[in-house]
């Protein structure tokens, strides 16, 4: 991506060659000054690399963590719709069922004891 938009690599610098005048630059002080932009230079893109490839490790995990949101969101949907709210009819209802099981039993007792004492 960045290496189609970066003109010069280290190695064009460093094979880089300069016409020489009578009043040029000297050529020691010349190459040392492209000595030390290559090495700024194949710094920069070793940087560029590992942020491109930590980039690319975030976006992963970002993809990974929106996944695991949108199933987070699924279950608690299907749980909010499992579960039921107890309001006071089902409270009033539940009584009442137990109320006919206490009292039927208490009934039912009663008639077989007035059945045992009837046949006596």
């Amino acid at each position: 991506m960045y290496k189609e938009k970066i003109i010069l690599t280290p190695k064009e610098i460093l094979e880089k060659d300069f016409k020489i005048d009578a009043r040029g630059y000297r050529m020691q002080e010349v190459d040392k000054f492209l000595d030390v932009i290559i090495g700024d230079y194949n710094e920069m893109l070793n940087m560029i690399d590992k942020l491109l490839d930590e980039k690319e490790q975030l976006l992963n995990d970002i993809m990974h963590l929106k996944q695991e949101i949108r199933t987070v969101k699924a279950n608690f949907e299907v749980a909010k719709n499992t579960t039921k709210e107890v309001t006071n009819v089902d409270i009033i209802r539940r009584i009442s069922q137990l109320e006919k099981y206490v009292y039927g039993n208490e009934k039912n007792k009663h008639e077989d004891e007035e059945e045992l004492i009837s046949s006596n």
